[in-house]
């Protein structure tokens, strides 16, 4: 009888913003830090804190066959900053060890996974995706296949497809699919165990395409994702990956790439060609188109005046916690309630001062509210607004939709508080919103409301779906971290020429 594989598998995945503050040892632990039987004993839960990916791979796996779950460790956290060196350093010397520990205990690896993000940076290492693999190789040797899951907004390099067998990347966006993601690679690994040997074709494009302009349910990055999955057939392509790469990771990675994984050298450097060219010729298609402050709050004052109209969802796409915003900018708030706008929530509003505030006031007490008495960057400015606790709560729940659909979510302590006519939900941890529970929890019935305003760019579509269609979505244009609109970036690293800040670029697959 055949022994099962064994299989080390774990990850780190971090969107890396390299003008947001520091990602640190602490936010790791606030959201995702499951090390060695912490990781196993999480993959059992009816509703894990790890990503979908991992435990995708993982039940693939199972159904595959017999193979034996070894884990490492598995770091996740929302879009930040670039990641403390120390920390960093720790985690990979942290992953390493574990590996030792499991080829000492039962012998050499079948294969390793690991769910990565791919759009890291770190406070001094500018590849740390690279550094991670490089580490990982050096204990298990050329020949053992390592394969990894990556987010379609990650920034690769040359080192990172050099270093590993197979890099599967999400094609949906929002993240709908990091499951069937996960799943491929057990399957990929299984062709590999049983003796097939993968090719990797890559081409860097000089291309950063607005963040707004890649949903992936129509439009251009719609169009050239499903132009790269003409051409998987399933035996000889196994899989075409398109990323668009994190442009506010302001990195020398930065830049869309296609990484083709096929049965021949030949075969996965000539699609990669033809798919890179042709995200090239669509380029001019990737546009962000803003909505102003002052016409969003007409709006909004519009349909709360009118009970006829079709309520409408504002996104506030430049201060999204999930591309490393701080999720604490108030123009928009400001500007609503200026104007009298009512039947409106916010949300979710990162500030754990003002909701350690609310919880210790109490359920029905009126206060003046102070928004980032502690402000996080040079966006979140300080502003006190009257305002009343609604409701308060622990801030844990169950997605029940989109990419958060079947997750332990956790805000830390949080509030609803009503600033007049608009309701602020106030959390402790960082979150974008992904899912109407964030809003629902607090007792807040969305259907209700005239207006929605999401501290989100985009991955709130495939939660509130069912309540908002895309013509009742406004993308505001405020001040703000992660703004779409490129030549408001203050770069430091972005290689040049680069499309579209240089528009006048000629280029052409190698």
């Amino acid at each position: 009888m055949n022994k099962p594989y064994r299989v080390a598998f774990g990850g780190f995945m971090l969107e890396s913003n390299n003008n947001a503050p520091i990602a640190t040892e602490a936010e790791f632990r606030d959201a995702v830090l499951l090390d060695g039987a912490d990781l196993l004993a999480d993959i059992a839960k009816p509703a894990p804190a790890s990503p979908p990916t991992v435990t995708g791979f993982t039940q693939a796996m199972d159904a595959l066959g017999s193979w034996q779950k070894l884990p490492l460790i598995l770091g996740a956290v929302g879009a930040s900053g670039p990641v403390d060196q120390g920390f960093y350093d720790w985690f990979v010397a942290r992953l390493v060890q574990h590996l030792l520990d499991h080829i000492a205990a039962g012998g050499p690896l079948d294969a390793v996974f690991l769910s990565q993000h791919g759009a890291a940076i770190a406070t001094v290492d500018v590849d740390p995706d690279a550094t991670l693999f490089r580490a990982v190789r050096e204990v298990i040797g050329p020949d053992v296949p390592l394969i990894c899951t990556l987010d379609l907004h990650a920034n690769l390099s040359a080192d990172m497809v050099a270093l590993t067998d197979a890099l599967i990347s999400y094609r949906c966006n929002p993240h709908t699919d990091m499951a069937e993601r996960g799943a491929d690679c057990a399957r990929h690994l299984h062709r590999m165990l049983a003796g097939e040997r993968p090719y990797n074709g890559y081409q860097k494009l000089p291309f950063i395409p607005p963040s707004t302009s890649q949903n992936t349910k129509a439009g251009p990055y719609a169009d050239v994702i499903a132009y790269g999955q003409t051409f998987v057939d399933g035996q000889e392509v196994w899989d075409v990956s398109i990323n668009s790469g994190f442009s506010l990771g302001d990195t020398p990675k930065n830049g869309t790439s296609v990484v083709v994984t096929a049965s021949s050298q030949e075969r996965a450097d000539a699609v990669a060609r033809d798919v890179a060219a042709h995200v090239w010729s669509q380029r001019q298609r990737f546009v962000a188109k803003l909505t102003s402050i002052a016409d969003c709050t007409r709006k909004a004052l519009a349909v709360a005046a009118d009970p006829g109209l079709p309520s409408l969802l504002f996104a506030d796409v430049a201060d999204n916690p999930g591309g490393g915003g701080g999720g604490n900018t108030a123009y928009i708030l400001e500007a609503f309630h200026k104007a009298g706008v009512s039947g409106c929530a916010i949300g979710p509003f990162f500030d754990p001062e003002l909701a350690a505030e609310a919880h210790q006031l109490g359920e029905g007490v009126q206060f003046p509210a102070t928004f980032n008495r502690k402000p996080s960057t040079s966006f979140s400015g300080t502003v006190t607004l009257p305002a009343r606790v609604l409701r308060l709560s622990d801030g844990l729940f169950v997605g029940r939709r989109g990419m958060a659909a079947g997750r332990q979510m956790d805000m830390g302590k949080a509030a609803a508080i009503a600033v007049d006519g608009i309701i602020v939900v106030v959390t402790t941890y960082r979150h974008q919103a992904l899912d109407p529970m964030f809003f629902e929890s607090l007792g807040i019935d969305l259907r209700a409301l005239r207006s929605l305003v999401v501290k989100s760019r985009g991955h709130f579509r495939a939660g509130f779906d069912d309540l908002f269609s895309d013509d009742r979505i406004i993308e505001v244009d405020a001040p703000g971290l992660t703004t779409p609109m490129l030549q408001r970036v203050p770069w430091k690293q972005m290689p040049r020429p680069i499309y579209p800040l240089d528009p006048e670029l000629e280029w052409a697959p190698a």
